[in-house]
Formats: C-alpha cells, sequence, structure tokens
C-alpha cells in the first residue's frame, strides 16, 4: 500500500507540472503577445493616413489581420509594439474575404510567432486575453471571457467581454495558454457594443493556402460575396462626417495645442462612440500628425456637437497663422465608425 501511495502522489505531481507548463499568468500572456502585435498604419496612393489597425506574426516575415484594415490601402507599414522600427508591408500571401482575413507579407523575416490554438475547443466562460491598439493607443491588453459561440450560417464567431475598438482591429485574442484563438473584429455599427472574434481555425485553413506576395491593392473584398459579418451589421460610416477646425486654446507652460471640430450626424436615429482621424497638413501638402479621436456622447439625430482634442503647438504653429483660430492647410476628419443608439 505505501508503494501504491507512493506512485499515485508521483503521478498527481507529474499532471499538476504539466498543467504548470501550459498555465500562464496575464503577465506572461501578455508580454509574450506584446513582441508579436504589430499597429498597422494603412496609407493611399498619395502616403497619406488612410487607417489604424493590428496584426501579429503567425510565421517568419508574415502578419495575420482583418481584411478591412488594409482594404483600399495602396501601401503601409507595421510597428511592433514599444519599437520605432517600421516594417514595409510588400503585400498579402493569403486572403478570406468572406472571413475578413488577410495575412501580409513584410519587409523583414524576424517573427516571434504566436501559437494558433484550436477555436473548436473554446468553451464559454473560459478567460482570454485582447491585444491590439486601440485608436492608435499601442500595446492595449484587455482580459475577458468567452461570453457566447454564435453561428453565423455555416461559420461561427466568437462573442467575448474583452473590449474591442477601432485599432484592435486584427489584433490576437488569446486563451490561458497564450494561443491565439480569435482575431479580433473592430465594434460593428448597431451592434450595442457586442465584441467579436474570428476563430483561429478559420486562419489555420488560410496560412495553408498562402502563397507568393501579391500588391497590396489586391487585397478587396468581393462586394457581391456574402460575408461572415453581414447578419451582425456593417461598419459602414456613411451619416457621420466632421469638419469646422477651430484653434481654442494652448495651454500656458506646455507644448499642447488645443483644437475643436463638428461631428455631424446626418442620420435620423441618435450615434455614439464615433471614432475618427484628425489629419494634419502642411502648406506643402504632406500629412504632419494623426490624432484619433474617440467622442463618446450621444450625437442625436439631425444636430452636430462640437469635438475638442489636443496636438503639439508645432502642429498650430505649421497650419495656422499667429494669432489665427482657422488654420489655412488641409485639415481631414476621416471617421472610422460609430454606434447607433437603439
Amino acid at each position: 500500500m505505501p508503494g501504491f501511495l507512493h506512485l499515485l502522489c508521483l503521478c498527481l505531481l507529474m499532471i499538476l507540472g504539466q498543467n504548470a507548463v501550459y498555465a500562464q499568468t496575464a503577465q506572461e500572456i501578455a508580454k509574450k503577445a506584446f513582441g508579436s502585435t504589430v499597429l498597422l498604419v494603412m496609407e493611399d496612393a498619395n502616403g497619406q493616413p488612410l487607417s489604424l489597425g493590428s496584426g501579429f506574426f503567425v510565421r517568419d516575415g508574415e502578419i495575420a489581420s482583418n481584411l478591412h484594415v488594409v482594404e483600399g490601402a495602396a501601401k503601409g507599414y507595421a510597428k511592433l509594439v514599444g519599437e520605432k522600427t517600421k516594417y514595409d508591408i510588400q503585400g498579402i500571401t493569403a486572403v478570406d474575404a468572406e472571413r475578413d482575413l488577410v495575412v501580409l507579407k513584410i519587409s523583414a523575416d524576424r517573427s516571434q510567432a504566436l501559437s494558433l490554438g484550436n477555436s473548436d475547443a473554446v468553451q464559454i466562460g473560459e478567460p482570454v486575453y485582447a491585444v491590439g491598439n486601440p485608436q492608435g493607443l499601442e500595446g492595449t491588453f484587455s482580459q475577458g471571457i468567452v461570453s457566447s459561440i454564435r453561428e453565423v450560417g455555416a461559420d461561427k464567431l466568437l462573442q467575448i467581454t474583452a473590449p474591442i475598438s477601432p485599432g484592435s482591429s486584427g489584433g490576437p485574442v488569446l486563451n490561458g495558454k497564450g494561443e491565439v484563438i480569435g482575431v479580433s473584429v473592430a465594434t460593428f455599427r448597431g451592434g450595442q457594443n457586442l465584441n467579436f472574434a474570428i476563430p483561429s481555425n478559420y486562419l489555420k485553413t488560410l496560412l495553408a493556402k498562402s502563397g507568393a506576395a501579391k500588391p497590396l491593392a489586391q487585397a478587396k473584398s468581393d462586394k457581391a460575396q456574402r460575408s461572415i459579418l453581414a447578419d451582425l451589421g456593417g461598419r459602414s460610416t456613411e451619416g457621420v462626417t466632421g469638419g469646422q477646425i477651430q484653434w481654442s486654446w494652448r495651454w500656458h507652460g506646455s507644448l499642447a495645442g488645443g483644437y475643436s471640430f463638428s461631428l455631424h450626424n446626418k442620420l435620423q436615429e441618435p450615434v455614439r462612440d464615433v471614432v475618427c482621424l484628425v489629419i494634419f497638413y502642411d502648406r506643402s501638402g504632406s500629412a504632419i500628425e494623426v490624432d484619433p479621436v474617440h467622442f463618446r456622447d450621444i450625437i442625436p439625430g439631425g444636430l452636430a456637437r462640437r469635438v475638442t482634442s489636443k496636438v503639439h503647438q508645432s502642429v498650430q504653429e505649421l497650419t495656422t497663422p499667429d494669432n489665427s483660430q482657422n488654420p489655412v492647410t488641409r485639415i481631414q476628419v476621416r471617421v472610422l465608425d460609430f454606434r447607433v443608439v437603439q
């Protein structure tokens, strides 16, 4: 009997040891994820900023993200969280328009690829971690649970409580082992702040089909093709516009210049959580600053609200004559997303 008890204790220790290998703390998961997650900055043919998003390494020199992050862009670059080096996007190696997935080739062979888990084994209630760059804020790490597994036709979506915002699109969603079990999708217009991720098994299938890099311009979704996201609402930003920029104040003793602009809701329904990029250009027409702005308050249907933000005062000096509130250079407000209030 003592021999049996000794053997039983050894077995229990081996089992506990195996679990310890697989279980990771949130801090360990965050550290590893930050070493593989990138900020994606997409540009149009003139080199002007078009959108911000997230991605993560899946192989040497290859990054996975959402198709809608890069769609319409002529070029762009990836930057690892916390680092300054920029890697040009050389092209796309695989696209799944129906599931809003894309694999990008970048100008570097370096990587610290994240392991892809089995999304079919995900259970409702298990903890998850979302990593991304919401509104351009690099290296944001959030925790939640899997709140549901939604069936959309023959496909599935993971519904999670970990916050996802524009800029986080394309970032990894990881389980307690640090494995990627989903790819974040931005907040849906009219989605009542529901958060979703594309299951990782779809990405595994796509990676098996990847080939030589093709031009970024070919990263286009077929508008006639059904999307896995279609039944949950689109991300169309038609109906909310921005403009009428004025400098409002300058912080004394600091290098910040304050400005304001209007957001006009042209819809009949009220909206909130408007996310936009304010792009400042100098007198030569070159973009010199991009300010991500998130306006959380409600804008009633047919009305406008004034929004305030701030940038470095040098931007004010390069765009506006002395003692004037009105810039003389081009300043663009590009609305990325908003939520209709039901």
